[in-house]
């Protein structure tokens, strides 16, 4: 592990020293850390679009609204090859969340995301990416499936 320094003003270091307080760090290396994590994730699902991802698509939706149900189906069998899991779990007499896990192209996964959340009813959509690394594809039993493992980019 390597270390260095950096220096910040006391007004900062204030703040910082509460978000990791707030947020349950042990220290503030593993804050650090995890800041610069996310950033370079960040970095390379912009810079490297067609680089593979795993996400978690969120949104609530009105299920009243006409044919919406149907439509968000069909969206998701058009694009089975991202779509691993979805979880719907309804809100109130009108309103459904769902989470929907997804592994793909990071182009693809956000076009998926932004035409799902543009459908008439669907409120409140997020999008988390996350940048994975694609592990060769192999067997873990004789006649097992050929499959593919994703790491998470650290």
């Amino acid at each position: 592990m390597e270390r260095f320094t950096i220096s910040i003003d006391d007004h900062l270091a204030q703040e910082f020293d509460s978000w990791i307080a707030q947020r349950g760090y042990a220290n503030r290396s593993e804050a650090f850390r995890d800041m610069v994590r996310a950033e370079m994730d960040r970095h390379r699902v912009r810079t490297m679009p067609e680089g593979p991802c795993v996400a978690c698509l969120s949104y609530v939706y009105n299920h009243h609204e006409r044919d919406l149900g149907e439509r968000i189906t069909r969206l998701q069998h058009a694009h089975h090859d991202l779509t691993l899991s979805t979880m719907h779990a309804h809100l109130d007499h009108e309103h459904c969340i769902e989470t929907v896990l997804l592994k793909g192209p990071t182009s693809a996964v956000q076009r998926f995301a932004d035409a799902l959340c543009a459908e008439k009813g669907v409120l409140h959509g997020k999008l988390n990416l996350i940048g994975v690394d694609v592990h060769e594809h192999h067997r873990h039993e004789a006649g097992g499936q050929r499959h593919t493992h994703v790491k998470p980019i650290a």
